[in-house]
């Protein structure tokens, strides 16, 4: 696989982690089941057959 292959197919997939991560955010918020205060958040990225397990955690401010 070349690099700009790679680069692309992975661009690809990062846009539609963020663009449907950011839907089911937006959904939940709306749907009034988050509460007060700012929205906790936690990621997990794995990579099947590999030990990859990647964390990312933060907090959103809710309207």
């Amino acid at each position: 696989m070349s690099d700009e292959a790679f680069n692309l197919s992975m661009r690809k997939f990062l846009k539609q982690v963020g663009v449907t991560s950011q839907q089911q955010i937006e959904a939940l918020v709306r749907s009034g089941a988050t509460g007060t205060g700012p929205l906790k958040l936690k990621a997990v990225l794995t990579a099947e057959g590999t030990d990859l397990e990647h964390v990312v955690t933060g907090e959103i401010e809710l309207p």
